[in-house]
């Protein structure tokens, strides 16, 4: 997609998502995924874009109190067909407190986790993985595509990658899987939830996997084959980026005024036991 020029007018939905849809070019995305426009109009003139990572009721709210005209949300809603849109579910409710204060809504997901500089590539980065490609490259550019899969530094075992990743997430710590002691060797990196992969990155010759999340009995079986799996949790994995999406966008289109959401929490928080 060609790239717009910069422009001291005030820009329309449209150039708004072609924009976006340069950075996170859709055909990258799942063939499962709901992503581009879900919600709204391509009205002309907007000022104002919100990013999220997911369209919570308190991400609504801030959304229409701060005057949002577009939000750019990471996990899409809505993400299934719906029948109906009423106030008898959370989805309804979110999406008719969006629809009345005339909030667009629109999802890169994994176009966004796929793309050049997009989600996996700032973990990659983060971790300093040499000689990154994507696991499975986009059949128009082997550049991009799912995944990133890379060598970690020389010496790291997977305590060392550990460590550095939750550092620079900012998390508490993270879960293991597998031997902390031991080199954390070729990398695979899938945010979001890619803990059922682990079969798959060994073929492609990972020793190590950093994501979001990993159910109980893919850790084991990971585990028992000698994968180390760093598991970051889901939000922490993705989270970081929406800050980063939004000032690429304003970097792109300097009329519109873009931030993260500061009103969005990991859902999932820890309570630490008391003595």
């Amino acid at each position: 997609m060609k790239r717009m020029p910069a422009t001291n007018s005030v820009p329309s939905i449209q150039q708004v998502t072609n924009e976006l849809e340069r950075i996170a070019p859709l055909r990258l995305a799942a063939d499962w995924d709901a992503v581009g426009l879900l919600v709204g109009t391509r009205r002309e003139g907007i000022s104002r874009v919100m990013t999220c990572l997911s369209l919570t009721p308190e991400v609504a709210r801030e959304a229409t109190r701060e005057g949002a005209h577009l939000v750019v949300t990471h996990h899409p809603l809505p993400f299934r067909p719906v029948s109906r849109i009423t106030d008898g579910s959370g989805v309804g409710r979110v999406l008719l407190e969006l629809l009345g204060a005339g909030v667009a809504v629109w999802s890169g997901h994994t176009a966004w986790d796929s793309a050049a500089g997009g989600i996996n590539d700032q973990l990659a980065t983060a971790i300093g993985l040499q000689d990154r490609v994507p696991i499975q490259p986009d059949a128009l550019d082997p550049l991009v595509g799912f995944g990133r899969v890379g060598m970690a530094q020389a010496g790291w075992t997977v305590a060392h990658l550990s460590q550095h990743i939750a550092k620079h997430l900012g998390v508490e710590g993270v879960h293991v899987a597998g031997d902390p002691h031991q080199k954390a060797g070729r990398v695979g990196i899938v945010c979001g939830s890619g803990g059922e992969l682990g079969a798959s990155l060994q073929k492609a010759g990972c020793n190590t996997l950093v994501t979001g999340e990993i159910k109980l009995h893919a850790a084991m079986e990971a585990r028992a084959n000698g994968l180390a799996v760093v598991a970051v949790g889901h939000h922490a994995s993705e989270h970081f980026s929406m800050a980063v999406l939004a000032r690429r966008l304003a970097e792109a289109l300097p009329t519109l005024h873009c931030w993260a959401s500061c009103d969005e929490v990991d859902p999932l928080q820890w309570l630490v036991r008391r003595p």
